[in-house]
């Protein structure tokens, strides 16, 4: 019954099972893709530098928004571009922080001229004195935790903030590694 006026509701047409699948992925490899450019990206270790603490072939998850809330604090594992070589991913451990004057004597960290203990570090573990040295503005001094085979800040100098990719957050592989940051 036409009246005037009235519209007759529009039948809609029904998407085949292949477009909905289709549609599916398309969604899913879009999300994949966000996830991993701005929140989550995994990482393999190629290196020995992070060991005891992370082992050669772990692989682990970043976060990269993680410093958008907050600066990164001493201790963190920081995943970053180095400064002599921006092609070369670098996984260390963050040890100063803008305005820290860093020291090592006799295999024992200090910053500001207070001893800091790394609880993270074989007890046994003996390297180079260095310092002191100052981080500037905006630079962090990093280092890896295998301190005798770590190619880090005392080396090439500090990192600058912009180099910072993101905090690793978790060992995800292998299976027996599995553990949060």
């Amino acid at each position: 019954m036409d009246q005037p006026g009235y519209e007759q509701p529009r039948e809609k047409k029904k998407k085949s099972a292949f477009m909905e699948i289709i549609e599916s992925i398309a969604i899913a490899v879009l999300l994949a893709v966000i996830i991993r450019m701005f929140v989550f990206q995994p990482f393999v270790i190629p290196s020995g530098s992070m060991e005891p603490t992370i082992q050669i072939g772990d692989r682990i998850m970043v976060s990269k928004f993680a410093y958008h809330f907050g600066e990164p604090s001493r201790g963190d594992i920081v995943v970053f571009r180095p400064p002599f070589d921006p092609e070369r991913i670098f996984v260390k451990r963050l040890i100063g922080t803008p305005g820290n004057t860093l020291e090592i004597r006799d295999s024992k960290l200090f910053i500001n001229g207070e001893q800091i203990p790394e609880e993270y570090l074989p007890q046994d573990l003996r390297f180079d004195d260095f310092g002191p040295a100052q981080v500037p503005a905006d630079n962090y001094f990093m280092m890896g935790d295998n301190r005798n085979n770590s190619d880090d800040s005392r080396v090439w100098g500090n990192l600058p903030q912009k180099n910072i990719i993101g905090k690793a957050v978790m060992i995800y592989w292998p299976i027996n590694h599995i553990r949060l940051f």
